[in-house]
């Protein structure tokens, strides 16, 4: 199932998702320009690698700046095509409706502090592992966690392949997020015996949904008060497609 969109208008334009959208899609071609080896340099230095990761925690006054830096610089990186798409997909559809809820500021530092828990969590799972962690899929989880608290009941536009031919099916996003995140809590369990092997950061996501639930709990009644008030952006009826 793939989501590409959703009946739940955003009311203010969501420049903040647009910007994030765009610095991603920058980074990444930039990454088609590099050279192999260069490429492998540049996600090695500018990914976050759970050593270090577990380093820092250890000696958080004694851990150079880059490796701090990190936990947010691996928020812009993507391995492949697939990757990038996924994930900019996901933050189109559900991006702007939680940028409207917090407004921008508070939405940006929403976004990145989830990808930084993300992070984290991955870490935890790898232990020293020295394999770089990228990816905006940690701070979109944590975005879709505060969907699923903010918007159970909104109707999510999913695209189902069959064969050689697509279905559009609307479903509500209590049903679209929460099978997403059940599968992610057991690919999660099962992938714990490779941890140190790399692959798909399950616990990354696993960490972001969860820190998206807590971090926009204080925000619900703001959320709310945004809701009843004055709309000044007419959206199309639908929202992740303007």
């Amino acid at each position: 199932m793939i989501p590409i969109g959703d009946d739940n208008p955003a009311r203010r334009l969501p420049t903040i998702t647009w910007s994030l959208i765009a610095i991603n899609v920058v980074v990444f071609l930039y990454e088609l320009t590099l050279r192999p080896r260069a490429l492998d340099r540049f996600v090695v230095e500018w990914g976050v690698i759970p050593h270090d990761v577990l380093l820092l925690l250890a000696n958080p006054f004694n851990t150079p700046l880059d490796v701090w830096a990190t936990l947010i610089t691996s928020q812009f990186l993507h391995g492949g095509w697939a990757h990038i798409i996924g994930n900019m997909l996901f933050l189109w559809v559900f991006g702007d409706n939680i940028e409207d809820a917090l407004g921008h500021f508070s939405y940006l530092l929403f976004y990145l502090a989830s990808g930084v828990i993300a992070a984290l969590a991955q870490s935890f799972v790898m232990g020293a592992s020295t394999i770089p962690s990228i990816g905006a899929s940690g701070a979109i989880a944590g975005v879709l966690g505060a969907y699923l608290i903010l918007y159970p009941l909104a109707q999510i536009k999913i695209l189902v392949p069959l064969f050689i031919l697509f279905w559009t099916i609307r479903l509500p996003a209590l049903l679209v997020i929460g099978w997403w995140f059940v599968q992610q809590f057991f690919y999660g369990v099962g992938s714990l015996s490779q941890a140190a092997m790399g692959g798909i950061a399950f616990w990354a996501h696993i960490g972001g949904f969860v820190a998206g639930v807590i971090l926009i709990l204080p925000f619900i009644p703001r959320a709310r008060q945004r809701q009843r008030a004055p709309i000044y952006f007419y959206p199309t009826n639908d929202s992740s497609w303007s």
